[in-house]
């Protein structure tokens, strides 16, 4: 590699219907449980990687802001996994910009780890299959395994690196879903997601989570594939909580809601008892994502605009696969 080599992707976070948290193994980011999830249209993070001989280091810039510090290492060891692959030690500068607040519950780590991964592997001549790629973004971010992948997306547990990978189970299309991310902070969580998965493993109710993981998988997967939001949306709240139960019981707890994440989850069940549809989950960060069908997202809209506690707010649908782009290309679903 004489010159630089660039490429460009976007990839959409994803929320997680079933969750995946605690690593079986953590170096290689293999989840306990199968996770089940969709993809996010509003929620994206573009890279560009540029591998280029000049550089005696990597590069990373984020929104705009250079990046040093475990950060940049974390993409760094990221980029050498590609390298080795490609068979390259070339350096490289990585440019990645969000569409949403990062670090806030909204897994920016699975749109920035899932974009990386396909812009250097095509910067550095590499053509992976999906499964292939799925798997290797999962090394920056495991929920990045699941942004490879388009529409409404499972990822496998499995004991073997080769055998943990994110497949869709239905398109985007399958279901009109809405996903109303409703931001009530921007601050950066204090336990990022890689200390919470240690954390949570150390929690006396783990083992008893993952116990009835296939259960609540089972269910899930049902209701999504019959689109039963009256069966989907309950069951999706008690895999949310239980989540969180296990956070704030790990070693150090983790305690990522705020007053205002709890009171809109109160305002939630007050909008059903009121007749409105809606169902709530969370990931590991203060911000609720609200599920509703389409039929039902301008009231949600309406009441969510009515609310003080909710600075702005993010309107999905399932959106498709990461992909390459050209740079500045916009942002479709």
């Amino acid at each position: 590699m004489n010159r630089p080599a660039e490429a460009s992707a976007l990839a959409h976070s994803n929320i997680a219907f079933v969750k995946y948290w605690g690593n079986l193994v953590g170096d290689l980011r293999l989840p306990y449980n199968d996770s089940l999830s969709m993809n996010l249209s509003a929620a994206h993070t573009t890279t560009t990687v540029s591998f280029d001989p000049a550089l005696a280091s990597d590069h990373l810039s984020i929104d705009g802001n250079a990046h040093i510090g475990p950060a940049l290492a974390r993409v760094s060891r990221q980029l050498d996994l590609v390298r080795e692959r490609a068979g390259i030690q070339t350096r490289a500068s990585v440019a990645s910009a969000n569409s949403f607040p990062m670090g806030t519950g909204i897994a920016s780590s699975a749109s920035a780890f899932a974009a990386l991964t396909l812009a250097a592997c095509a910067a550095a001549g590499l053509s992976p299959s999906e499964r292939e790629l799925s798997c290797l973004a999962r090394r920056g971010s495991g929920s990045a395994a699941r942004s490879i992948p388009g529409g409404f997306v499972t990822w496998r547990a499995a004991a073997e690196d080769a055998e943990s990978y994110a497949e869709t189970v239905a398109p985007a299309e399958h279901w009109d879903l809405r996903d109303i991310v409703a931001i009530v902070s921007r601050q950066h969580k204090q336990l990022g997601s890689t200390g919470g998965h240690d954390a949570a493993t150390r929690s006396p109710f783990f083992a008893a989570r993952i116990a009835h993981s296939p259960d609540d998988y089972q269910a899930i997967h049902q209701a999504l594939m019959d689109r039963d939001m009256a069966r989907f949306g309950p069951a999706v709240e008690r895999e949310a909580i239980a989540l969180h139960a296990i956070a704030m019981t790990g070693d150090p707890p983790a305690l990522y809601w705020s007053p205002e994440t709890l009171a809109l989850l109160h305002q939630v069940r007050a909008w059903r008892d009121a007749g409105l549809p809606v169902w709530f989950t969370l990931d590991a960060g203060p911000n609720v994502h609200l599920l509703c069908e389409a039929r039902h997202a301008d009231q949600l809209e309406t009441e969510l605009r009515r609310l003080d506690m909710v600075e702005t707010y993010l309107h999905n649908r399932a959106a498709g696969p990461a992909r390459l782009i050209q740079p500045d290309a916009p942002a479709a679903s």
